[in-house]
């Protein structure tokens, strides 16, 4: 008889009514008291079915090994070998136990030393904006009179509404007269602009290939998000990753100035030329008013922070004399160039609807934003009402412009870029480019209205035609960088050159094979 839980013979042999099996008395006790149930079969089980069985008292013969001398000796060193075995591996455990508890000493000490360097830095970056705090009012003291606007009275920024916004001044009626004017005078001469003939053919852009590269951004963050190009000078301008944006002379081949200023990326840039003037806006919410100096250096004479999320875009009015930037918070802003005043700010800020795009028409009476909701809205600037909405496109709307002819506007997406007629209102042609998977990024027209560059995994340069005519690809440039994403195409002077930014940290020149030569001929001269 052998007990079911032991394995051995039993001193008090009980029996269960439930499954017959056999248990030693005490254990089967403690077990049901503990667990309430048969460890075998796992029934319920109680004491009630368990019943005694008598059997005759025996005395257990001793082990054979324990019935002499040499047998118990070799019991007690059995008892001992694994006694030691033991021993040895709990050394191993306390061993184990200790070097883990030191590498945690470790890491907790050097996580103390990291903690109170970087709360060391915070103090002291924590007084430096202080000072600066108390330094600014008194060095702003001098330009406080550029608040002024054209009326007499201080811009009223600052004050607040009864909504909880800023009251804004608005356009008032001397602007609209000019933005009126401005629009009667450019419509007039549109009618009589004739195409160049210091216009680059077609042939001549069917043999355009790389014929310079300059290494202009940071190595570190690498990446070309925006790019503008002056109108009477052969200077590039470019934003990046890095948060610093390069004015580039093309000719000498020299970067003039960097300007240096923006916490994050910069997402756009314009030249205002009248003025010498560069406009940047940035992902750190803000937007720069950089003022050209006699000896080339720029300095930023206003910083705007009227946005309350990444400011995507900026356009330049036809005077020269307003600016428009629109941002992820939903809103756009109209402001005075000379004062770094906003004047109107449209829109409701929305968590989830934002701009991504923006361009003035040229006739300068038209605004034109592409959403993240990829909506296309046209804005009456005089009213700064909505006054027409283009829908149909995948994807945020990365990029637009208007045609110089002023009847076509070209806008990108995910989808690729779509072709809009102002005067009917309605999208006349597509193009689709790249896969599902690749956003086109830029669309340009150049000045005389002549051709179209798209970029996205290249660059595609298209004739413009009319609503009823195929437009023709032209040429079709490769990205050099490697990187698949083009992220800005601009023509130079006449479609002389196509400059290209991608996201590596390189400037692309694109132009005829000859025309490089005629750089390293100007070089000298240049220095």
């Amino acid at each position: 008889m052998i007990c079911a839980i032991s394995g051995e013979v039993p001193d008090e042999p009980v029996v269960s009514k439930r499954s017959g099996l056999l248990f030693e008395r005490r254990l089967i006790e403690r077990y049901i008291e503990d667990h309430g149930k048969c460890p075998v079969t796992k029934e319920e089980l109680s004491m009630d079915d368990i019943v005694l069985v008598k059997t005759n008292k025996v005395v257990r013969p001793r082990p054979l090994q324990a019935a002499s001398i040499p047998g118990l000796l070799g019991i007690f060193q059995n008892e001992w070998d694994a006694l030691m075995l033991s021993n040895f591996a709990l050394e191993q455990q306390l061993h184990t136990a200790r070097q883990e508890l030191s590498h945690a000493l470790y890491q907790h000490d050097a996580a103390c030393r990291v903690i109170a360097r970087l709360k060391k830095e915070r103090d002291e970056s924590r007084a430096l904006l202080a000072l600066a705090e108390r330094q600014i009012p008194a060095s702003m003291a001098g330009v406080a009179p550029a608040a002024v606007v054209s009326n007499g009275k201080r811009a009223m920024e600052d004050e607040i509404g009864p909504d909880g916004k800023k009251i804004r001044p608005g356009i008032n009626p001397v602007m609209i007269d000019e933005l009126t004017e401005c629009n009667t005078m450019l419509s007039a001469q549109r009618k009589k602009r004739q195409v160049p003939p210091s216009l680059a053919s077609i042939d001549e852009l069917e043999r355009y290939t790389q014929i310079s590269s300059h290494p202009l951004h940071k190595t570190n963050k690498p990446g070309i998000l925006s790019m503008d190009i002056h109108p009477s000078k052969d200077i590039v301008a470019t934003g990046g990753i890095d948060t610093n944006a390069v004015l580039f002379d093309r000719t000498s081949g020299q970067i003039l100035c960097t300007l240096a200023g923006h916490s994050k990326k910069i997402t756009t840039l314009k030249f205002v030329p009248r003025d010498e003037l560069v406009v940047t806006g940035s992902a750190d919410k803000t937007v720069r008013i950089w003022q050209g100096g006699e000896e080339g250096n720029y300095s930023c004479i206003h910083t705007l922070k009227d946005h309350t999320a990444e400011v995507e875009a900026v356009t330049v009015h036809a005077t020269q004399k307003y600016f428009v930037t629109a941002a992820k918070d939903n809103t756009w802003c109209f402001y005075d160039i000379s004062t770094g005043s906003c004047l109107s700010q449209v829109g409701e800020a929305s968590g989830q609807e934002g701009y991504t795009s923006a361009s003035f028409h040229p006739d300068g009476l038209i605004l034109g934003t592409g959403t993240t909701e990829a909506v296309v809205k046209i804005w009456d600037v005089k009213t700064q009402s909505n006054v027409a909405k283009f829908e149909g496109h995948a994807g945020p709307v990365t990029a637009m412009s208007f045609s110089e002819n002023g009847y076509f506007l070209a806008t990108a997406a995910l989808d690729g870029v779509k072709l809009w007629d102002l005067r009917k209102l309605r999208n006349f042609r597509t193009f689709s480019p790249y896969d599902s998977d690749t956003p086109t990024n830029s669309v340009e027209f150049d000045f005389s209205g002549t051709y179209l560059a798209v970029a996205g995994s290249d660059i595609r340069v298209y004739q413009v035609a009319n609503v009823k005519t195929e437009w023709n690809l032209i040429k079709t440039l490769p990205d050099l960088s490697g990187t698949g994403k083009v992220t800005s195409a601009k023509f130079g002077t006449d479609s002389k050159y196509i400059a290209v930014g991608s996201m590596d940290r390189n400037l692309r020149i694109f132009g005829l094979p000859g025309d490089d030569q005629m750089d390293d001929d100007a070089k000298p001269s240049a220095e």
